[in-house]
């Protein structure tokens, strides 16, 4: 926690009664300020409601002044889609370091693959995230937008490759759709890392797409 984060939590300490008071205080001397935040919202989404939460009572659950939250976070949407930006350059870097011998397709799987390994780590949190938009139609407009700008990179990260920009494109938003889909099925289960559900849903798709074999339908 940074010293302006201390002063900001002292500044907030005055106007709680004694039982609040010492909760809040435990709270507010815990490290990680941003997590916090991000979990109280969550907290709160699920409780009461994006619509009817407010960024002062984010900033209540988790123990610190608004202007703290206003130091990590533009609004309370961007709680669920914060690291958007973070991403998105990961994504690039990892296409453009996907092994040369691999298609548009694969290197931009790849690429989800290996940026987006931290994931593993935060299933539960990804559980409730994608509860929370489901339940806001703002939300889910804000998700398609921010997968959107995937794309994009992705795309762009495979121009960089020497891939023509149509195929860019739908290389792009096809692993975009792989990976989107993966999450959820990933996100719904219990066990399996990421990786595995986005090379699954992968070749799925690739099924989806063969040709029909001997006995198989039409």
């Amino acid at each position: 926690m940074s010293v302006n984060d201390m002063d900001d939590d002292r500044e907030a300490s005055t106007d709680v009664s004694p039982c609040r008071h010492y909760a809040a205080q435990v709270a507010r001397w815990e490290p990680d300020a941003r997590g916090r935040l991000r979990l109280a919202a969550l907290d709160l989404f699920t409780e009461i409601g994006f619509d009817g939460t407010t960024v002062a009572d984010i900033a209540d659950r988790a123990g610190v002044t608004e202007r703290t939250f206003f130091r990590h976070f533009t609004d309370k949407r961007e709680v669920l889609f914060d690291r958007s930006a973070d991403l998105q350059r990961a994504l690039a870097e990892a296409v453009a370091a996907a092994p040369a011998d691999l298609g548009p397709v694969d290197a931009a799987v790849e690429g989800f693959v290996a940026a987006t390994a931290f994931m593993d780590e935060q299933r539960q949190f990804s559980r409730r995230r994608a509860a929370a938009i489901a339940a806001n139609p703002g939300l889910q407009e804000r998700e398609l937008l921010k997968l959107s700008a995937l794309a994009t990179a992705v795309a762009q990260a495979l121009g960089v490759r020497g891939v023509p920009a149509t195929a860019a494109t739908l290389a792009g938003e096809t692993a975009t759709t792989v990976f989107r889909t993966a999450v959820d099925r990933w996100a719904a289960a219990t066990t399996g890392d990421l990786a595995e559900f986005v090379r699954a849903t992968l070749r799925d798709l690739r099924g989806l797409t063969a040709p029909p074999g001997p006995g198989r339908a039409r």
